[in-house]
């Protein structure tokens, strides 16, 4: 229970002054240490031609993003397909598949990390550092870009002058400057991102997570029954790879296993330090919101509903797999469970890794009790408990946006959000957007249900119902974790799930920027005592009840087919006698 209490509160603690110097990088504004990081950055922006006193319109600002995605997803999956003949690839790695390797590209690029190969046996030294840790410390801010970009838009930023937009747009688009695309990503980089990376790789090598570009080592096993004379130990630059993949709320691991690996996760303080990283960055965001727009009442309302859904969604993980069932069939379950740390530290581990898009695991969510596993399916689902970098704000605003409208038609009076009316076509965007969801994941779940031999899961009753489920919506909520048991190596899986991650990421972060667009296009209406006061607890209350319904509700029956009829199936028939 101290370990329960103690990184959770160290982590909100450390991530406010992590926010309030979030606000300030991003506000572009004069720093400390500009002339060290202008060595860094001014270099970059001569590369790619850009320059920070030239702002972008909207369309500018999401046209630059996705062909920044464009270009860099060519890049990696150039490295994945061709690592077998580039330099530092001691371990002698092949050419990965064309299927995987495209899978493995969008998996990263969308922030999700889902991985249907084992880092330490597919990838080579070289693609783990760049196409693999690259992308974990780019895309994270890729996504922070796009949700202060909607802020700039719904609310401006306090004591920023934002750049004049170029000329040559639409006059409706000129007047609403979002900031320049390049410059806040390279900002976010340079500034924040990687040296929290240094440091925690730092912490991380202390710890004995391993930091090396030589080969690994061969070992004599203990049981040489199986004909085993050595055993290849495989190293890397592991350090590097887990603090990216912790702070940018990537997931995955360099090793198979991920942090449920002992080299990857040594010790009870290497587990505390990736298990604050999961909730960082994402808290920080959070208090960033505040002082970035100087809403303090606003990122009070978004801080305490995404609190109160955490510390619900963790004490419900932890006590599920405590006390599974009352009966002797569902007793404490160590299977699958890091030994070393036990269940309780697992099971949080499991609740914060899918409360944000992080993905990562110490432990296999597969062996969880079935009612222990739905928690997390369901704060994939919500995807705004704290939610990944930039998405996670991207999608609470979604539901912010659906709760006043919502609340203006239950109290008889036009939906509008500081000033600004919401009407039909920002409602009919933000209703496609919750829509896309469940036609995604349940179509796609019953349409591989509907294929055993292609699902291929290692349990056709209710549990497959549960991977095969998982699965999706882990794709869907660029989350990337797995309930595993699925033989997801095929083209179909990596097909399948290449078409759910992008249909999961780009759609999310881009909607509420047009939104935000369309409401700052729109003339502020000055506030009267028939407004709406959002910033309240029972709004709040609202809100959380909305996005229950939105997420937990829509998606029952396929809840009910899987972990909780599986659930009902352990109990012995006398238990459910009156």
């Amino acid at each position: 229970m101290i370990e329960m209490l103690l990184i959770p509160l160290a982590t909100i603690a450390l991530a406010f002054p992590l926010g309030l110097y979030l606000a300030r990088v991003m506000r572009g504004g004069p720093m400390r240490g500009d002339a060290l990081f202008g060595l860094i950055e001014q270099p970059l922006y001569r590369l790619l031609g850009v320059s920070p006193a030239h702002g972008m319109s909207w369309r500018g600002y999401a046209g630059a993003f996705v062909l920044n995605n464009a270009v860099i997803g060519v890049l990696a999956m150039t490295v994945f397909m061709t690592q077998a003949w580039l330099p530092l690839n001691p371990d002698q790695i092949p050419n990965m598949r064309w299927d995987t390797a495209l899978h493995t590209t969008v998996s990263f690029l969308t922030n999700t990390n889902q991985q249907h190969y084992a880092g330490q046996a597919q990838l080579s030294y070289l693609a783990q550092m760049t196409a693999i840790t690259g992308l974990q410390v780019v895309t994270p801010m890729m996504g922070l870009a796009l949700a202060v970009a909607t802020l700039r838009a719904l609310f401006g930023a306090r004591g920023e002058a934002a750049p004049p937009v170029d000329a040559g747009l639409p006059d409706a688009d000129r007047h609403i400057a979002v900031g320049n695309y390049y410059v806040d990503v390279i900002r976010a980089c340079v500034r924040f991102m990687l040296p929290l990376c240094l440091l925690w790789a730092l912490l991380l090598t202390s710890q004995g997570v391993p930091a090396t570009l030589a080969g690994g080592p061969r070992a004599t096993p203990v049981d040489t029954s199986a004909g085993m004379a050595t055993q290849k130990i495989p190293l890397g630059p592991v350090a590097a790879m887990v603090a990216a993949k912790q702070l940018g709320t990537n997931g995955g691991g360099w090793y198979g296993p991920n942090s449920a690996m002992p080299l990857e996760n040594p010790t009870p303080l290497s587990n505390a330090l990736e298990l604050g990283g999961i909730l960082l960055i994402p808290v920080s965001v959070v208090f960033m919101l505040g002082a970035f727009t100087g809403r303090k009442r606003l990122a009070g309302l978004v801080f305490a509903c995404m609190l109160t859904m955490s510390v619900l969604s963790s004490a419900a993980t932890v006590w599920l797999e405590g006390h599974p069932g009352r009966s002797a069939t569902l007793p404490l379950l160590m299977e699958g469970k890091e030994v070393r740390f036990g269940a309780d530290a697992t099971a949080l581990w499991a609740a914060f890794t899918t409360q944000t898009s992080n993905g990562s695991v110490n432990g296999m969510h597969d062996s969880f009790s079935p009612l222990g596993g739905a928690v997390p399916m369901v704060n994939m689902l919500v995807n705004a408990i704290w939610g990944g970098i930039g998405c996670g704000l991207q999608q609470f605003f979604v539901y912010l946006l659906l709760g006043v409208f919502l609340a203006g038609l239950m109290t008889g009076r036009t939906p509008e959000l500081f000033g600004r009316k919401l009407e039909t076509p920002q409602i009919r965007l933000l209703a496609l957007l919750v829509l896309l969801q469940p036609i995604t994941v349940l179509g796609f779940t019953a349409l591989t249900l509907a294929m055993p031999t292609v699902a291929g899961t290692s349990n056709p009753g209710f549990h497959g119902i549960s991977q095969v489920f998982y699965e999706y919506v882990s794709a869907f909520a660029n989350n990337g974790s797995g309930f595993a048991g699925l033989g997801n190596t095929t083209p179909w899986w990596n097909l399948s799930c290449t078409a759910v991650l992008l249909l999961g990421r780009y759609p999310a972060l881009l909607v509420p920027l047009v939104v935000a667009a369309q409401l700052a296009g729109k003339r502020r209406a000055p506030e009267s005592v028939g407004t709406l006061q959002i910033e309240t607890p029972t709004f709040a209350l609202t809100l959380i009840a909305l996005i229950t319904i939105l997420t937990v509700l829509q998606f029952m029956p396929a809840l009910v087919l899987g972990p909780v009829a599986e659930h009902l199936s352990l109990i012995p028939h006398a238990e459910l006698r009156p």
